[in-house]
Parts: structure tokens; sequence; C-alpha cells
């Protein structure tokens, strides 16, 4: 008998978020344990979780983790598709079973035995047609959307859109008269960032209770819901069953205008050294750049998008006291001492390489199989999934390491740098800051003060 079982619970949707569907699958996985006699020494549980997506699944993969560390000899669940939808997720819950010697797959409706090919057959039998199973239900969601929208009538899920009532037919007649007029001062000229703050000064929330952002807004504005008009997969494809909240023409020229080109945003073009880097001291929010009386800054800023509070200002010119620190610390023993750490944790650099090509060239193989005909498109998307995901975490991997090559040349070096330093393009100076210095926590000042205590600048460093 187990001396160490776990259950295991997952529902895909859970659409009014009460969790019941694993609540129900949780109390009879407890008493088939209580009537086998299993002790069951942990549960976990996926909830509003698909296993068909290919999406991380957290209480899994936790559950995994303790099979491998032999804290479990036993898995009970409801049935064997709350496991897996995905059979290639089956052969890795096989392989780990098999590691850690766990055999007992225990369902409420009967036994799997993982350990005899018999049981193994069925397991993968009943993955594969839970696979179809999902796949088969895919397709019907997606003609049934797609129906929906021909229709001109809204689709079920997710939340309210904002303006609408919960039967996304009908207005909410404040939010619609919210929409109607922020669509009319931004057609007068009125910025989206003005706009922004005016809601948070009012207190009027998204759908979901949050606060508005620029981005938000804007999607808001621009959506064709708003003109009555059905949209599917990014196209408009005709009206809508409900009635506008603004005309097709203001809708039209709301994209043009957020649409336009040469519309200037809130964003700066590169011209600081520390973008990105600086920290306020009292909040801890990051700091934005811009010019105050004509002159550079980093500063806290509080109101619509930003979120800080807005205590906080330096001169550019701490560019000048964190420029030094740099090439000082490009000189220092423990700096030397960091790399030479970084370059001994990262031997695999040459293996992680050759894998990210042989992922490149595996997806192009696919691509040609599924030009040739030879593998069908569901078969080419879920491989690329696979691959896509491995790609991008070894990708990521990679830029990790490659952090110290901004600096390999100056390492040891910083009096030749600090010749170049003026005439090296801005770009570079950004490269070789951000590879030694992860962020930079800026204390408060003294009012009045002409020159910037040194005392206010604290570099937290990555090498």
């Amino acid at each position: 008998m187990p001396k160490a079982a776990v259950i295991y619970a997952r529902i895909s949707q859970d659409r009014v978020g009460e969790g019941l569907g694993v609540k129900r699958q949780l109390a009879d996985c407890r008493a088939e344990a209580e009537r086998r006699g299993w002790p069951i020494v942990a549960e976990y549980v996926d909830d509003d979780v698909s296993a068909y997506s290919g999406k991380r699944r957290p209480a899994y993969r936790a559950m995994l983790e303790a099979i491998r560390s032999r804290e479990a000899d036993a898995v009970l669940v409801y049935h064997v598709d709350r496991l897996h939808r995905r059979p290639i997720e089956l052969e890795e819950f096989v392989d780990t079973c098999a590691e850690a010697g766990v055999k007992d797959l225990a369902t409420v409706t009967g036994d799997l035995n993982l350990g005899t090919g018999d049981g193994l057959l069925i397991a993968r039998l009943m993955g594969a047609v839970a696979a179809a199973e999902s796949d088969a239900k895919s397709r019907r969601s997606k003609r049934k959307m797609l129906e929906l929208a021909q229709a001109g009538k809204p689709s079920g899920g997710g939340p309210r859109p904002f303006g609408f009532q919960p039967d996304k037919v009908t207005h909410h007649p404040v939010e619609a008269a919210v929409i109607r007029d922020l669509a009319a001062r931004l057609l007068a000229g009125e910025p989206l960032v003005s706009l922004t703050q005016w809601l948070q000064d009012n207190e009027i929330r998204t759908v979901t209770g949050k606060e508005w952002r620029t981005v938000t807004l804007r999607n808001q504005l621009k959506s064709p819901r708003m003109a009555g008009l059905r949209e599917h997969q990014g196209q408009v494809i005709g009206k809508a069953l409900w009635p506008p909240i603004i005309s097709e023409d203001e809708h039209a020229r709301i994209v043009a205008l957020l649409t336009d080109p040469a519309r200037r945003t809130n964003r700066t073009a590169r011209s600081y050294l520390l973008s990105g880097l600086c920290r306020c001291g009292k909040c801890g929010g990051k700091m934005v750049t811009g010019q105050t009386r004509g002159r550079r800054r980093y500063m806290c800023r509080s109101g619509a998008d930003f979120g800080g509070c807005g205590g906080i200002m330096i001169s550019a010119t701490v560019e000048d006291l964190i420029t030094d620190a740099v090439l000082y610390r490009l000189d220092t023993p423990e700096l030397a001492a960091a790399i030479e750490g970084r370059q001994r944790a990262d031997e695999n650099t040459a293996a992680l390489s050759e894998s990210i090509a042989a992922d490149a060239a595996q997806l192009d193989e696919l691509a040609a199989l599924y030009a040739a005909g030879d593998i069908t498109a569901p078969e080419w998307m879920k491989a690329r999934r696979i691959i896509d995901a491995r790609l991008k975490a070894n990708r990521s991997r990679q830029a990790q390491q490659a952090g110290s090559t901004v600096i390999a040349g100056h390492i040891g070096n910083a009096s030749a740098l600090r010749t170049e330093w003026p005439a090296m393009p801005l770009g570079k100076q950004v490269a070789i800051v951000k590879a030694l210095v992860d962020h930079i926590t800026i204390a408060p000042g003294t009012m009045g003060a002409r020159s910037i205590d040194p005392a206010r600048v604290e570099v937290h460093w990555k090498l």
C-alpha cells in the first residue's frame, strides 16, 4: 500500500471563480483515498487552467517535483484527463513516475498500473482520446465564435466591456456617457494622458476595478465595438446587434488619430545615460527622465501611467558620478572575481548555442513538412509550440550569459576607455553601464543644494 499519496485536481474553466468543480473532484478523491486506506500527504489544484493549451500548470509542476523528490509514491485523480490532455505530457509523467518508482495511479473509477505494459497502453489510449476530444472541442468553439461574429452577436466569455451591461448589448448609462465624453475631448485635441488622469481623479475604474492607463484607454476608444461594429480576430466583419455608443465617423477619426505615425507619444528619444536604472529612494518606483526649467533630470513622478510618489528629483549630472563609478569598477579585483565566477557557471554556453541552432533548424523542417502536406495544421502547431517555448527559454539564458561580453575588452583597462568615453555613441555607453549596473537608488536631497551629494546615490551592481 502507498505510504504517501497525493491528489491532483484541475478544471479548465471556472467562469464564476468559486472553484466548485475542483472542490467536487477533491471530495471524491478524498473519499476514494479513505476507502483504499491511502494516506494523503498533499493536494495539488490547478483551477481555471487548461491541460490542452500547453500553458504552464503550477500545481501540476509542483506535483511532478514531489514525485521526483520521492515525497509521493502514488497519485490519485478524479479521471486521467484531469492529469493530461496532451500525449507529450503523459510521456513526461510516465518517465517521472518510472524514475521515482511510482507505479500506482488511481482514479475514482479505477486503477492504472504504470509499471506494466498493459497499464501504460491504457493510459496512452486514454490520453489520446482526451487529446482528440479537446481538439474537437477547440474546433467547435472556434466555429461557434465565428458564427456569433457573423451574426453580430457578442461572445460569451470574459468580463463585460466597459460601457455595456453584463449582457454585452445594453448600454451602461453612466459608462456610455463617459465614453462619449472622452471621445469628443480626444477629437477636440485633449491628450490621452490628460484623459487618463481625469478618469483617475474622478475614481472611474475599469470593469475589473483597476485604474486606467493610457494604453488601456487607447484600446478602449479604438475598439470597433464602441461604434456598433463586430470584430473577429482583429478584423471588422460587419454591424453588431448592439447600438453604437459613438458614430462610425467618430470611430474612424479616432483610429486615424491614434494610429498616425507622426503622432507624438509620451516617450522621449533616448538622450539619458541612466534611463530605466534609477529608483526612487522613498517609494522604490522607477524614475523617469525629463526637463524642468530647461535642465535634464531624473524624476519620480506620480499620476497616470507612473504610480510613483513624486517626491524625488535629481539632476542628470548624476550621470557623471555613475560614469566615474563604472570606470572605476572596471579596474577592481571584485569585478574580475565576479566575471571569473560567471564564466565558470557558463561552461555550457557552447552547448546552449548548439541547442538553439538545432531548434531553429527543426522549426524550418517542421514548416517544410507542413508545406508538403506530410503533417496537419494541428500537428504542426502542437509541435511548434513545444519547440518555440524551448527556443525562447534558451535564448533568454543565452542573453543573460552574454551580459559580460559588452565589457570584455575594458576589464582592467578603464583608463583607455575613459579617454574614448566622451566621443563614444550613447547606445554603447548605455550598454556598458547596463552590463555592470542592476539599478541605482536615489535618496532625498537637501533643498537648495547646488551640487549632488554622492551619499544620495547608491549603485546596486550586477557584476
